[in-house]
């Protein structure tokens, strides 16, 4: 299993709430990430569309994602948070949906930054899009990660 397969699969352990809402994590990369958050019942608003916190709960555990892809050599030993978040919602959202993470610097920066100083900041850039493809929302978390 590489290590990517290996966050995957510790952060669908490890974060109940994204688990108990039905988010999934598909895909982890070097800062990228996939994450699907399949069409239920349990997680509709009162007009029968994806309830606000349900799409904001996958766009954060997506942006998780990336930044421990980002991390990956160190993250089992880091200290992430998410600081801060802004969610732009843009469109009413249809069905299951899906969200694409990215990291605003590269992988190999924020790990060098965290060697040096102990800790780095960052934002995580999130789009989310709905089955048919339209893009409904844009996401940026901004994670503070500390080591030792």
């Amino acid at each position: 299993m590489n290590p990517y397969e290996m966050i995957r699969a510790h952060m669908g352990q490890t974060i109940p709430f994204a688990r108990h809402t039905g988010v999934e994590i598909t895909e982890i990369a070097d800062g990228t990430a996939t994450a699907v958050l399949p069409s239920s019942k349990e997680t509709q608003n009162h007009i029968g569309t994806p309830h606000a916190g349900a799409v904001f709960t996958l766009g954060e555990t997506a942006s998780g994602a990336a930044m421990a892809g980002a991390l990956a050599p160190v993250i089992l030993e880091a200290r992430p948070v998410a600081a801060d978040a802004k969610i732009t919602y843009l469109a009413i959202a249809k069905g299951a949906l899906t969200a694409t993470a990215k990291t605003s610097i590269p992988g190999s920066e924020a790990l060098a930054t965290l060697k040096a100083e102990g800790r780095v900041k960052f934002d995580v850039h999130v789009t989310v899009t709905d089955e048919d493809g339209t893009t409904v929302n844009e996401m940026t978390v901004a994670w503070h990660v500390k080591t030792g």
